[in-house]
């Protein structure tokens, strides 16, 4: 097993030696004319077909329209299309206020600190959530009646609730731009994201009678809030949640705190690359076509380097998701026991603090050492 100084750099210049980072502007191009096409056969084909139930059908495909866009908008944020700043700033405007409905200022702000700081306790917003309580400690919080018994059930009412978190993203876009905290370009995000909100719910209501308005829209937030949940939880929650004070290495940090999610491009697709979260976290500009390509690579140097490097079936990992909140809603604290703390105790971690060899207790299967 290897111990280089700093781990991180020698899998960077093998990524970057491989051609890993270099940017995919035909798939990208591809993508960003299909979506204003794709909207515009959604909006055609919903005024067209007209005040009828079957429009039901059509508000679950804008759900998932919209969820696709998302992920989009994610690559944008990162930096994976373009070289420049601006150009990745303006496509993540464009699609995620004006397209989803979703403020790009706000979800910068939160989604940056959780890149930084995966499932660390008071620094990742990600694991400090209003109605799921991630620790012990969460679930011990002084609550109203109706959310505290929620979180005592939490592990039955986890996909339930993501049915509302459509409304969820909506109402924190236009609570943090309205809010006196700093935001970038706040004008143009207030425009683009009054004429999606305003202009959708308008539209729906000019085409359809108010019974099937409501719950066309009701379908169509539904279908949206579960669709990113599904994407997005299995992807951290039921890995490793560490005290704020623990300090680790970056390749360390990020590996051990994700899980991967295996299967084919069909599944690649339906969680726009967020399957590959190991290989994201570590690398978050990498396009997306190139997270299938790297992660053997970046999983054989885990094995090199003795971090543990997390796949799972995604089925399995709803089931940690699950079994772990629950347990966490009970107060249980054997499943947040956090084996890098064990590791230090027992004199296995380094004494700078980067964690060497060890299973990562998560309910889900390593992929070294007979997972």
């Amino acid at each position: 097993m290897t111990s280089p100084t700093n781990p991180f750099t020698e899998l960077a210049s093998r990524v970057r030696d491989a051609g890993l980072m270099r940017r995919r502007y035909g798939y990208y191009w591809t993508r960003l004319i299909g979506v204003p096409l794709a909207f515009a056969a959604a909006i055609l084909a919903f005024i067209l077909i007209g005040d009828t139930w079957w429009q039901m059908f059509t508000a679950a495909a804008f759900g998932v329209l919209f969820t696709q866009t998302a992920f989009l908008g994610h690559d944008a944020a990162h930096r994976q299309i373009f070289r420049s700043g601006r150009w990745n700033d303006w496509i993540s405007l464009i699609l995620g206020d004006l397209f989803i409905g979703m403020s790009y200022g706000w979800w910068q702000h939160k989604h940056t600190r959780h890149h930084a700081n995966p499932n660390q306790i008071g620094r990742d917003p990600d694991i400090d959530l209003p109605v799921i309580a991630v620790t012990p400690e969460q679930a011990a919080r002084p609550h109203a009646p109706i959310p505290r018994w929620i979180i005592s059930h939490q592990g039955v009412f986890f996909f339930p609730l993501l049915l509302f978190e459509g409304i969820s993203l909506h109402v924190a876009s236009v609570h943090r731009l309205l809010a006196r905290e700093h935001v970038a370009r706040r004008p143009v995000e207030l425009t683009f994201l009054g004429v999606r909100l305003i202009g959708f719910v308008t539209l729906v209501v000019l085409i359809l009678a108010p019974e099937k308005a409501a719950v066309f829209l009701a379908i169509q937030l539904g279908v949206f809030g579960l669709y990113m949940g599904l994407s997005f939880a299995p992807n951290h929650k039921g890995m490793p949640i560490v005290p704020h004070e623990l300090k680790l290495d970056f390749l360390s940090r990020q590996v051990l705190m994700s899980r991967n999610i295996a299967g084919g491009r069909a599944l690649d697709t339906f969680m726009g690359g967020l399957n590959y979260q190991i290989e994201h976290h570590l690398f978050p500009s990498m396009p997306r076509p190139h997270l299938r390509e790297a992660s053997p690579m970046i999983e054989r140097y885990c094995a090199e380097v003795g971090v543990p490097y997390t796949r799972t079936t995604l089925w399995n990992s709803y089931a940690i998701v699950l079994r772990t909140i629950n347990r966490a809603g009970l107060g249980d604290r054997d499943p947040f026991a956090c084996p890098l703390l064990e590791q230090r105790a027992t004199g296995i971690v380094m004494a700078t603090g980067v964690a060497s060899t060890g299973a990562v207790k998560t309910g889900a299967r390593s992929s070294i050492g007979g997972g």
